[in-house]
C-alpha cells in the first residue's frame, strides 16, 4: 500500500503554472527525496498535502485518508517541519513541546514522558527549562524537528530539515531520519543539499517547473540519464591504447597514451574488452563513471531548462 498518493494534482497563480499534473505514489515505510530547483513547486506541493494550499485540481491521499475532505483524522497521524518555521520564543523549550502536546489524545504522563524522549533525543534535554529566545538557530530548528515528532507520526513531511544547521546538528537530525525510518515510518523530505538526498533516500522524484521528470531509486535515476546523456567509460591499458572506432562511441578523450575516457550511448564495455583483448592489449581498467546526483542535476536538469 502506499502511503502517498497524489494523483493529477494541479495549482495556478496567475500565469504561473506552480504544480502541473503532478502524479506521484510514495510506498509505506520509506525515505522519498522530493528535489527540484527553486520555483520547481516543491513548496507548494508539499503544502498541499498538508491541506493549506487547495489545488486547482486533483486528489491527494495519504495513508487512506482524504487530505482535503479528512484533515483533522490526518493531522493526528502525520508531522511536519516547515522550512523557516516559527516558534515561540518566550516558552521554554519544554513548554513549547507541551503547547503543542495539548492538540492529541495524550494523558499527562504520556505527554510529559514524550517530551523528555524527544528532547533527550534532539540533544534539548539540558536545555529545556530555558526560554527558546536565548537559543541558536541550529537549536531552534532542531527543537522544531521535536515539534514535528510529538504525536510519533506515521507520515513525516520535512522541508529543508537541516536548513540552519551546524554539522553535527546535521548528523544529528539525518540520524533520527534513518531510526525513524527503522520503525517502519515514511519521511517525505525536501532538501537542496544533494549529498543529504543520496545518503538518506529510497526513492527520489525530481520536479522541475512543476512537472515531474525523474521519478525512481538513485540507481534508476542515474541509469536514466545515463542512457540519455551517454555512458562514460574509462579504461586503462598496459600497453598503448590504439584507436577505438564503435559506433556507439560519442567521443573519446585521451588522458595519456595507456588512459582515455570513452563517451558512448551505451554500455559497449564488453565490446571495449572483446576488441582490445584480440589486438593482444591487456586491460589494467575498464570501468562506468556513475553520475553522482549533483551530476544529474548540473548536467541534465538544469542544462535543459
Amino acid at each position: 500500500m502506499h502511503a502517498i498518493e497524489i494523483e493529477n494534482l494541479t495549482k495556478t497563480y496567475g500565469n504561473l503554472k506552480a504544480v502541473d499534473n503532478l502524479t506521484l505514489n510514495v510506498e509505506k515505510g520509506i525515505v522519498f527525496g522530493f528535489l527540484g530547483p527553486n520555483g520547481a513547486g516543491k513548496t507548494t506541493t508539499i503544502l498541499s498535502m498538508l491541506g493549506l494550499i487547495i489545488p486547482d485540481s486533483g486528489t491527494i491521499t495519504i495513508l487512506g485518508y482524504d487530505v482535503f475532505r479528512e484533515p483533522i483524522k490526518l493531522k493526528e497521524k502525520i508531522g511536519f517541519l516547515p522550512e523557516n518555521a516559527t516558534i515561540y520564543e518566550e516558552l521554554t523549550a519544554w513548554r513549547n513541546l507541551e503547547f503543542f502536546a495539548n492538540f492529541y489524545k495524550m494523558s499527562r504522563q504520556e505527554k510529559e514522558k514524550r517530551i523528555e524522549e524527544l528532547l533527550k533525543l534532539v540533544g534539548l534535554w539540558d536545555v529545556r527549562y530555558k526560554k527558546v529566545k536565548t537559543f541558536s538557530k541550529g537549536m531552534k530548528q532542531r527543537l522544531l524537528f521535536a515539534q514535528a515528532l510529538i504525536n510519533d507520526p506515521e507520515v513525516l513531511i520535512l522541508d529543508e530539515p537541516t536548513s540552519g544547521l551546524d554539522p553535527e546538528g546535521a548528523f544529528l537530525v539525518k540520524n533520527i531520519v534513518k531510526e525513524e525510518r527503522k520503525k517502519g515510518k515514511t519521511i517525505f523530505f525536501s532538501s537542496h543539499i544533494l549529498s543529504e538526498v543520496e545518503e538518506l533516500s529510497d526513492q527520489v522524484g525530481i520536479l522541475v517547473k512543476g512537472k515531474l521528470r525523474a521519478l525512481g531509486t538513485l540507481e534508476e535515476i542515474k541509469k536514466q540519464f545515463m542512457e540519455l546523456e551517454g555512458y562514460e567509460i574509462k579504461v586503462e591499458t598496459k600497453q598503448a591504447l590504439p584507436e577505438l572506432d564503435f559506433d556507439e562511441v560519442i567521443r573519446i578523450e585521451k588522458v595519456n597514451a595507456n588512459k582515455a575516457i570513452i563517451f558512448a550511448k551505451n554500455d559497449i564495455r564488453d565490446q571495449i574488452s572483446d576488441k582490445l583483448s584480440k589486438m593482444g592489449i591487456t586491460i589494467v581498467s575498464l570501468e562506468i563513471e556513475e553520475p553522482s546526483l549533483e551530476d544529474v542535476f548540473l548536467k541534465t536538469i538544469y542544462k535543459r531548462e
